[in-house]
């Protein structure tokens, strides 16, 4: 089970940070990450990252404005986003993978949480 919190609404070029906290260890064994879904649009993977040794992958889109990190000892996985621009602003989905490997494909992952909201205004 997988808990996303955090969204909300922020001008362009402030900062918001995610959170989803994983039930149980097994998330050890697994790949999380978030995508994102704007209006009208299809489900587009923003960033991974493997629970076991850290690796991180981010979309060419949030290089360099979002940041994934984990934290063990409370299973949860958060996003921080800096430099939010108005097309950022979607529905944000924590996912887990059924193993662990990294993937861009929403296909990939088989555990997905409610989303979470966060708009950026211009």
């Amino acid at each position: 089970q997988l808990q996303a919190s955090g969204g909300g609404l922020v001008q362009a070029g402030g900062s918001l940070r995610l959170s989803c906290a994983a039930s149980g260890r097994t998330v050890v064994t697994r790949v999380l990450g978030w995508f994102r879904q704007a209006p009208g649009e299809e489900r587009e993977f923003v960033t991974a990252i493997r629970w076991s040794d850290n690796h991180t992958f981010y979309a060419n889109s949030v290089k360099g404005r979002f940041s994934i990190s984990r934290d063990n000892a409370k299973y949860t996985m958060y996003l921080q986003m800096n430099s939010l621009k108005p097309e950022d602003t979607a529905v944000y989905y924590c996912v887990a993978s059924g193993n662990g490997q990294m993937s861009t494909l929403p296909i990939r992952y088989r555990y997905w949480g409610h989303g979470t909201e966060v708009t950026v205004s211009s």
